[in-house]
C-alpha cells in the first residue's frame, strides 16, 4: 500500500495542485489507515468492514471533524485507485461520516475592526508592517497562508488589484482598498530600510516576499497569527482575534452592505457556493436585530 500512497500523493501534488500542507495531511491519514490494516488485508480486498473497523479505532481519540476528514481522505484515495484500475469498487460507497455541528464563523463588528486597525502605534517596532498586514487581511479577505506567500510583484498599485493563489493552486484577483494600499506603501519604505540594514551586515536578502520578519526573512503564518491576536487583545476586543476572524468579518460586512453571494464567493476563493452560504446566517441575524430595533410592531413582542 505504501507505493500506492506515494503514487496518490504525487497525483495530488502534480495533477491537482494541492499545497504541501494539504498533501501532508492526506499522507498522515492514509499512513494511519495502512498501519491499522497492518498489511493483513490486501488493498484489493479492502471492504466496508475494514473501513468500519478503522472508524471504530478512531473513536475516543479523535473528534467528529477529524474522523470526517480522515474518511474524506480515504474516499479520495480509493476513487483514485478506481481510476487507476487497482480496485474494482469503492469500499466507502455505503459509509457515511459523523455529523459535524455547523459552527457560525466568529467575526468582528465594523467598529471593532476599525479599532483593531488603529491599534498599532509608534511604540511598536513594526508598526508600518503590522498595520499593513491588518489592513490587507480585512481589505481582501485573504487566508493567512495566502498573505504570507504574497510577493511584491503580486500587488499592482496601478490596477489596485492583488493576485492571490489559494487552495488547489487556484489564482484569483482581489481588489485592494485605498487604506490598505496606503498602509502597504508606508510599509514598503520601512521594508527597504530593513533590506539595506541586512545588506550592510553582509546577510542574504529576501527580495521577493511582501512581508518580512525582524531578521529580514519571509513572515510565517504563526507569526501573523501571533501579531493579529496580540493587537486584538490590546484593542480590548472580547473574542480572540485571528486572521480567519478578519476573513469572516470581510465576508459578513460585504453581505450586510448588499454584496451578492456569488461575488463574495469569488473574492474568498471558495470552490463551492455552499461554503460561502454559511455567512447568510450571520446576515439574517443582523436583519432580525435591525427589524427588532426599527419595526413598530416588533416592540409588541
Amino acid at each position: 500500500m505504501q507505493e500506492l500512497i506515494k503514487d496518490f500523493l504525487r497525483w495530488l501534488t502534480h495533477e491537482k495542485g494541492y499545497s504541501q500542507h494539504t498533501v501532508a495531511g492526506y499522507q498522515h491519514d492514509l499512513l494511519e489507515f495502512a498501519m491499522t490494516l497492518a498489511d493483513t488485508v490486501p488493498i484489493q480486498a479492502t471492504d466496508a468492514t475494514s473501513i468500519r473497523q478503522f472508524v471504530v479505532s478512531l473513536h475516543g481519540k479523535n473528534n467528529a471533524a477529524t474522523v470526517a476528514r480522515k474518511l474524506s481522505a480515504l474516499r479520495t484515495f480509493f476513487r483514485f485507485l478506481q481510476r487507476q484500475k487497482v480496485v474494482d469498487s469503492d469500499p466507502l460507497a455505503g459509509i457515511s461520516g459523523p455529523k459535524i455541528a455547523q459552527l457560525i464563523p466568529v467575526f468582528l463588528t465594523v467598529d471593532e475592526v476599525f479599532l483593531l486597525l488603529e491599534t498599532p502605534n509608534e511604540q511598536d517596532s513594526f508598526m508600518a508592517r503590522d498595520r499593513a498586514i491588518l489592513e490587507l487581511l480585512y481589505s481582501t479577505g485573504m487566508r493567512v497562508a495566502e498573505l504570507v506567500s504574497r510577493n511584491l510583484e503580486h500587488l499592482d498599485f496601478e490596477t489596485e488589484m492583488l493576485r492571490v493563489r489559494g487552495k488547489g493552486n487556484k489564482e484569483r484577483l482581489v481588489p485592494v482598498g485605498r487604506p490598505a494600499r496606503e498602509a502597504v506603501q508606508v510599509w514598503l519604505s520601512s521594508r527597504q530600510q530593513l533590506m539595506q540594514e541586512r545588506a550592510g551586515r553582509g546577510l542574504l536578502l529576501e527580495k521577493e516576499a511582501l512581508f518580512l520578519n525582524s531578521r529580514g526573512s519571509r513572515l510565517t503564518t504563526r507569526s501573523v497569527e501571533r501579531i493579529v491576536r496580540a493587537y486584538g487583545e490590546r484593542a480590548g476586543i472580547p473574542q480572540t482575534v485571528t486572521p480567519h476572524a478578519l476573513r469572516h468579518s470581510f465576508a459578513t460586512h460585504l453581505l450586510e452592505m448588499g454584496a451578492d453571494l456569488r461575488s463574495v464567493q469569488e473574492l474568498l476563493g471558495h470552490a463551492s457556493l455552499s461554503t460561502t452560504q454559511r455567512y447568510t446566517h450571520l446576515t439574517l441575524d443582523h436583519l432580525a436585530e435591525v427589524y427588532d430595533k426599527a419595526h413598530p410592531m416588533a416592540k409588541n413582542k
